[in-house]
């Protein structure tokens, strides 16, 4: 696909990194026991929450890495097709363009709510989320670092332009009319990177935009994809934070990325306690304290009546 040698080892190592298989590697901890655990963490404020794609299938949208999710339909894009395949490029666009609709329709649920019950109860230092659907601070929270950015803007990769994701979609409405009405979706309703799954002959007719400052078409949501490192800001954030907490939890997260693994890392060679609650296995699930195997929400809704918030 890529002619620069540079461009493809950099894609074969995005492409390992959505393609990493996490097992179960771990005895889950007792659920009775793991509730206490997390309790106890919690009342020594302040607690640093880690989020993952876990925290939002109860709004509709699905996760990578469980038997149902993301990666069993296909696989996202990586950031050297955005750059360097244009073919690639209009295909995610006619997609997202359909699947941004049912994003900004999904709302917060249960287990976002929770975590802004524990934000305002000043048991936590903040959220660091992996999500890019907004729906933490859809919920109310107020300190969340968006790790890998959301989908309200859109980024040429040419000039750098940055154009405000509604502006973007109305000119795509406009490039398109009654093409959201045409379409057939022919997989899930929307997967966790604000696309869906469309037939070839709707894709091929769906019409490109171009950068309203320069007119290049290698545009992406301002978001970090995979083969895309996390800007240095938000890390510096995210490390400040941890730095300042007593201990760490993850929730709804296999931690398969780097970018959310290494903070756990960096939590447990400072030799802070983390906790891991999630209904499937993850990367980190032999190193950590507490493996509390649930649903982020059942297990969320029973943090809060244990607290008595």
């Amino acid at each position: 696909m890529f002619e620069d040698p540079a461009v493809a080892l950099a894609h074969r190592s995005a492409l390992r990194s959505i393609e990493r298989v996490v097992e179960e590697t771990a005895t889950p901890t007792n659920p009775e026991v793991a509730l206490q655990r997390v309790v106890d963490q919690l009342q020594h404020p302040k607690v640093l929450v880690i989020s993952g794609a876990g925290m939002s299938t109860e709004s509709g949208i699905p996760d990578y890495r469980s038997k149902n999710g993301r990666l069993t339909k296909g696989r996202p894009m990586t950031y050297q097709e955005f750059a360097h395949a244009p073919e690639h490029v209009r295909r995610y666009w006619a997609r997202a363009f359909v699947g941004m609709r049912f994003m900004r329709a999904a709302t917060p649920n249960r287990a976002h709510f929770a975590v802004t019950e524990l934000e305002r109860a000043g048991l936590l230092t903040g959220v660091i989320t992996q999500n890019v659907d907004g729906l933490h601070s859809q919920a109310g929270t107020k300190n969340v670092v968006a790790l890998h950015g959301d989908m309200e803007h859109v980024v040429c990769l040419d000039c750098g332009n940055v154009e405000a994701r509604p502006l973007f979609d109305a000119r795509l409405a406009a490039a398109n009319p009654s093409y959201f009405e045409s379409v057939t979706i022919t997989g899930p309703m929307i997967n966790p990177d604000g696309d869906v799954e469309l037939a070839p002959e709707d894709v091929e007719r769906f019409r490109m935009v171009s950068c309203t400052r320069c007119g290049g078409q290698r545009l992406k949501p301002d978001v970090v994809y995979f083969g895309e490192n996390v800007p240095r800001g938000r890390r510096e954030v995210a490390g400040a934070w941890l730095e300042a907490s007593t201990s760490v939890i993850a929730l709804g997260t296999s931690l398969a990325v780097m970018s959310g693994y290494k903070l756990v890392l960096d939590a447990l060679k400072q030799e802070k306690p983390v906790a891991v609650i999630n209904g499937g296995p993850g990367r980190a699930d032999a190193k950590v304290s507490t493996l509390w195997r649930s649903s982020v929400g059942d297990a969320l809704d029973s943090l809060l009546d244990q607290l008595g918030l």
